[in-house]
C-alpha cells in the first residue's frame, strides 16, 4: 500500500497560481483594449507557466501548460483551434525541458534558456507546417524576435534567482 502525503504549502501555491492564471488568461483582452498595448507581446501564458515551474511544482506546470490555451479558446476562440494545439504543446514541451535540462546543466538560468528557446524552434517548425497544410493563417512570426528573446531572458534570469534563493535557504 502506498501513501500519498500532500502538504498544504505546495497545494496553495498551485491553486493561486492557477487562479491568477485563469484570472489573467480570461482578461487579457480586456486589458489590452484597456491599456492599448497588446499584452499578448509578454507572453502571459509561458509567465504563469514559469512562475508554475519556480513556486510550484511539476505536475501542476504540466496541468497548466496543457490547460491554459485550451481555457483560452474555450472563453474568446483565441487562439484558433490549430494554434492552441501548436501552444498547448509547446508549453508542455517547455516544462519537460526545463525539468530534464535542470538536471543536466545543474544551472537554472541556462535551463530555462535553452527550454524556452527549444521549445519555440518546435513550435515554429511545427507552426510552419501547419501554415503550408492551411491549417493556420499565413505569417509564421506574429511577435517580433527581439521581444522573444527579452522575455526569454527576463523569464530566465527570474527563475534563476527565485530557484537560486530557494537552494540558498535550504
Amino acid at each position: 500500500m502506498s501513501t500519498l502525503i500532500v502538504t498544504r504549502k505546495p497545494v496553495i501555491s498551485s491553486l493561486l497560481i492557477n487562479a491568477a492564471a485563469l484570472v489573467l488568461i480570461y482578461f487579457i483582452p480586456t486589458l489590452s483594449h484597456l491599456l492599448n498595448f497588446p499584452l499578448y507581446l509578454i507572453e502571459p501564458m509561458r509567465l504563469m507557466l514559469i512562475l508554475a515551474m519556480v513556486h510550484g511544482d511539476r505536475r501542476n506546470a504540466y496541468l497548466l501548460a496543457a490547460t491554459l490555451p485550451l481555457f483560452s479558446f474555450a472563453i474568446s476562440a483565441h487562439p484558433v483551434f490549430y494554434k492552441m494545439v501548436l501552444i498547448s504543446a509547446e508549453l508542455t514541451l517547455n516544462v519537460w525541458l526545463f525539468f530534464m535540462l535542470r538536471e543536466r546543466f545543474k544551472n537554472n538560468f541556462a535551463a530555462m534558456v535553452s527550454a524556452i528557446i527549444l521549445s519555440k524552434v518546435a513550435y515554429y517548425l511545427l507552426k510552419a507546417i501547419f501554415i503550408s497544410a492551411v491549417l493556420i493563417g499565413p505569417g509564421l512570426f506574429s511577435t517580433p524576435i527581439w521581444i522573444q528573446l527579452l522575455t526569454t531572458v527576463i523569464f530566465s534570469g527570474y527563475a534563476f534567482l527565485v530557484l537560486k534563493k530557494k537552494a540558498d535557504i535550504k
